[in-house]
C-alpha cells in the first residue's frame, strides 16, 4: 500500500538453503557459499515521509536501541550520500526473531533504502544501493538484488539461481545466536571444497552434492536447544539450521504436508508454516 508520503512495505526473511566456509580473507572475514532463498515470513515496515531532515523510529522494538537500528542506519546513509534533506518516520512491525539467521535485520535494512529510494526520489540504481548496503552488513546486498541467488564472497558476490517452489517449516528455538561468536570458534570448518553454480544446478537434479552449513556443528555443541530442535524436525526430512542459528527449517512439497507435521509440533516449540518466494516483493521498485 502506498501514497505520495506514505508506504507500507514487507520485508522477507530468507533462508541459506547451505552455508560453507571455503577460506578466510587476511583480513579475517571468512569466504563463504550459500544460496539465499526469500519466504513469505516478513517484517512490516511503515514510511512517512517528513519535509525536515529528522529520521525517527517511531515505535519500540525489544533489545534494539533506536540509533542501532538498521533501519534508522540506513536511511541516514541514504541521507550522508545523497545530500537528501527530507527525512522519514519509521514504524517497524518484527514478525522476524531476531538472532536467528533469517536476516530480519538486513532484510528491514535494504526494505527501507528501497523505500526511501522511491518516498524522497532518489532515483538510486539497484548496485548503487546494494554497494551501500554491504557497508551495513554483509547480508543486506542480496536483499537489494531481490532474487534468491547463489552467494560467494562475503556473501556478497551474487548470481540469480532459480530454486524450484516448495514450502518450509521454520523452527525457533528460545536463543539468540550471536554471528561473531560462531565464526570466531577455533574448531569451525574453514575449509569446505568451493563448488560451482553449475554443479548446484546439476545437484538440483539428480541430488549428489554435499550441501550442508558449517555453522551448524559449533553452534549445536554451543545451544544445544538448536541440536533438538533439529532432531525433531529430522525425524519429517532434512533439517538444517540457516545462517549462524539459532532458527533451524526443512522443506516440503505442498502446504498440506508440512501442515501436518506442525501439527506434531511438541508443546514448547515454537515455529511457522511458510512458502518459498520466487523473488522479493519490492524487486520491481529499483531499476537495474
Amino acid at each position: 500500500m502506498e501514497s505520495a508520503v506514505n508506504l507500507t512495505c514487507p520485508a522477507p526473511a530468507k533462508l541459506n538453503l547451505f552455508l560453507h566456509v571455503t577460506g578466510r580473507r587476511p583480513d579475517g572475514y571468512h569466504l563463504l557459499q550459500t544460496l539465499f532463498r526469500f519466504i513469505d515470513l516478513h517484517d512490516t515496515l511503515h514510511f512517512s515521509l517528513r519535509r525536515d531532515s529528522t529520521v525517527r523510529r517511531t515505535n519500540a522494538v525489544d533489545g534494539v536501541a533506536e540509533e542501532q537500528d538498521l533501519c534508522v542506519r540506513a536511511a541516514h546513509l541514504l541521507q550522508s550520500e545523497t545530500g537528501c534533506k527530507l527525512g522519514v518516520d519509521i514504524a517497524v512491525e518484527k514478525r522476524i526473531p531476531m538472532g536467528g539467521g533469517l536476516g530480519g535485520g538486513s532484510s528491514d535494512a535494504a526494505t527501507t533504502m528501497i523505500a526511501l529510494n522511491r518516498l524522497w526520489s532518489l532515483g538510486l540504481s539497484r548496485e548503487y544501493l546494494m554497494q551501500l548496503g554491504l557497508r551495513l552488513g554483509a547480508d543486506v546486498p542480496v536483499f537489494v538484488f531481490g532474487e534468491n541467488a547463489f552467494a560467494e564472497g562475503v556473501g556478497e558476490v551474487l548470481q540469480a539461481y532459480p530454486v524450484p517452489e516448495a514450502w518450509y517449516i521454520v523452527l525457533f528455538p528460545p536463543v539468540q545466536v550471536p554471528t561473531e561468536q560462531i565464526f570466531a570458534q577455533p574448531e569451525l570448518t574453514r575449509n569446505t571444497d568451493s563448488i560451482t553454480m553449475r554443479a548446484l544446478l546439476d545437484w538440483q537434479l539428480r541430488g549428489h552434492l554435499d550441501l550442508h552449513n558449517d555453522l551448524q556443528p559449533v553452534v549445536c555443541k554451543l545451544y544445544p536447544e538448536v541440536a533438538r530442535h533439529i532432531a525433531w524436525l529430522g525425524q519429517f526430512g532434512k533439517a538444517m539450521m540457516t545462517g549462524s542459528g539459532a532458527c533451524v527449517f526443512a522443506e516440503f512439497t505442498d502446504r498440506s504436508q508440512a501442515g501436518t507435521v506442525m501439527g506434531q509440533l511438541p508443546y514448547g516449540m515454537r515455529g511457522v508454516v511458510t512458502q518459498g518466494l520466487a523473488k522479493h516483493p519490492l524487486r520491481d521498485w529499483v531499476q537495474d
